[in-house]
């Protein structure tokens, strides 16, 4: 059984190297994939948005019919 406390050091310093390690492969790639990279999120991001937004509107109620009687 692991006995280990959530957020020790040694877990903090795997964290920071894995990160460390993914800005130096972005930084290798080219400022062309950053970019690509980017522009998809922000797509992915963006739809998102607009889904929940539309989601989360109630479908509009029709409108009432009024009959008149003639005189």
């Amino acid at each position: 059984m692991n006995c280990r406390r959530h957020g020790s050091k040694p877990t903090i310093a795997l964290w920071m190297l894995v990160a460390v390690a993914d800005v130096a492969i972005l930084a290798s790639t080219g400022l062309l994939a950053i970019l690509l990279v980017l522009t998809a999120l922000a797509v992915v991001v963006g739809v998102g948005v607009i889904a929940a937004r539309s989601l989360g509107r109630p479908d509009p109620e029709p409108a009432k019919v009024v009959v008149r009687r003639r005189s």
